[in-house]
């Protein structure tokens, strides 16, 4: 399998067991996916279990990018999808298995970083996590039992990129950054900083009121900047336009 294939980066967020861990390897490896990264695991890194656990495809393990927040695991990629087998009350594009690894081919095609993120086994990802996704993943099983292991849902995951590169042929297959058309994406680490920029004024302006309601509304406004396809132009612009705001507020 060529190293410079173009491929999603499979973020485990918050792992709790390194056999887990090391079953989601070997179905990554499965379908060759090899990028792996790897934020706040529960019992530390490296992990032994997960070496065990990963037997041949234990070289992902080695180069597994390992992060201590997923703002940190997400800040290269222009576009993030997020998996879940529960509703969720954000509104966010809801993608199946199928559906979504052929809009992420798409997207690798184009040169864009696509991350996809599997939450912890207990509980799987939380909504502050999911805030920082732009489409949701929904992976249709049973009501009565949802739950998945974590190395099954990257299973599905990397069966369906197998099968969505496979009929997309060359496309999905370039080189990282080519092919490129119009103006590049903001990458996650830019629409963090806007983010943060319009929370800090909106807080001094007193926009989060009343108090009990501040942490949600947040919460929407971070899930806002999330589904706007937002540039590196737009970023700036953005940014630029709340100091101009600001700077008009003082001289008043």
């Amino acid at each position: 399998m060529p190293r410079d294939l173009a491929q999603p980066a499979f973020v485990l967020v918050r792992p709790q067991m390194g056999e887990n861990i090391g079953a989601a390897a070997r179905a990554m490896w499965n379908f060759g996916l090899d990028r792996m990264r790897v934020v706040a695991p529960r019992d530390g890194w490296p992990s032994g279990p997960a070496v065990a656990m990963a037997s041949g495809a234990g070289r992902l393990l080695d180069e597994a990018r390992l992060s201590d927040d997923l703002d940190g695991a997400i800040a290269d990629c222009t576009y993030v999808l997020a998996t879940t087998a529960r509703q969720r009350d954000l509104t966010k594009p809801v993608l199946g298995p199928e559906e979504a690894m052929r809009l992420v081919a798409e997207k690798i095609g184009a040169g864009e970083r696509v991350a996809v993120l599997f939450g912890p086994e207990r509980a799987g990802l939380e909504n502050a996590d999911i805030a920082c996704a732009n489409a949701i993943i929904n992976v249709p099983v049973n009501p009565a039992f949802p739950s998945l292991n974590l190395a099954q849902s990257v299973l599905v995951l990397g069966y369906e990129w197998a099968r969505a590169t496979g009929l997309a042929g060359s496309g999905a297959q370039r080189q990282e950054g080519a092919g490129v058309s119009g103006p590049a994406l903001a990458a996650q680490n830019e629409v963090a900083a806007l983010s943060a920029h319009y929370e800090e004024r909106l807080e001094e302006a007193g926009f989060f009121f009343p108090a009990h309601k501040a942490e949600s509304m947040k919460l929407n406004l971070r899930n806002m900047w999330s589904r706007m396809p937002l540039t590196g132009a737009d970023v700036k612009m953005l940014h630029g336009m709340m100091r101009q705001m600001v700077r008009w507020k003082e001289r008043g």
